[in-house]
């Protein structure tokens, strides 16, 4: 059961931040497992059977994300993240390119929402040609989201705007990925289990955009019309 992070969960993350190196690690993976780790698999398990429950036809599953970086992709970094997050997903082979729900711990603080880490063009030029159609289903999740004060859109914009649908969808329609955050410093959620529920209620509140997102994968590629 999850009881909460610790301070000294936080203390390894700034530690491996600044002694992103193998002697440190190996004298602090106790640390790591004791306070990081498992304590984000028993909150990923809690959020996932809350989801679970109560979607179940989505067939969600939970991954949490490894410290190591993968040796191929160093660029000059520490062989470890100095972060660690959980996504709930359908299965695929590839969980970047498609919509997740996410949570990740960082030392500077947490952040939760619903994205795509790396949304594939094809994606987003569906998201358009929907919008384009019949723009009403997605405008009123969109005047709904408008009216909460939890998330906001993260927008990665085309350098040329790809249309302009209006000013409720323009940053949507002309986003190259997007994401729905919430950003937060450390505070006292994080060191409590009450943590577990917020991020279920925030996941179950983006769901209609989950599903949305995921008719887009039976959509026809309009790029090929």
């Amino acid at each position: 059961m999850f009881q909460g992070f610790s301070q000294e969960t936080i203390d390894f993350l700034w530690g491996i931040r600044f002694n992103n190196e193998k002697s440190w690690f190996e004298a602090h993976k106790e640390v790591y497992l004791q306070r990081l780790y498992r304590p984000m698999q028993a909150l990923s398990q809690e959020v996932w059977e809350a989801l679970d429950g109560a979607f179940p036809d989505l067939e969600l599953i939970r991954r949490v994300t490894r410290i190591y970086r993968d040796a191929r992709r160093l660029h000059g970094r520490g062989p470890y993240k100095d972060r660690l997050w959980f996504t709930l997903e359908r299965p695929s082979e590839d969980w970047t390119v498609r919509p997740v729900f996410w949570f990740e711990l960082e030392p500077e603080g947490y952040s939760y929402g619903l994205g795509c880490y790396q949304a594939p063009p094809v994606m987003m030029a569906k998201l358009r040609a929907r919008l384009d159609a019949d723009p009403k289903p997605f405008s009123r999740l969109v005047r709904k989201f408008a009216r909460q004060d939890r998330f906001h859109l993260e927008a990665q914009p085309y350098k040329r705007p790809k249309g302009d649908p209006g000013p409720l969808l323009y940053d949507w329609y002309n986003a190259r990925s997007l994401s729905l955050c919430c950003d937060r410093s450390h505070d006292a959620l994080l060191f409590s289990p009450e943590l577990a529920e917020e991020l279920a209620a925030g996941f179950r509140a983006l769901a209609p955009f989950y599903r949305y997102f995921l008719l887009l994968e039976g959509d026809p590629d309009p790029r090929d019309t």
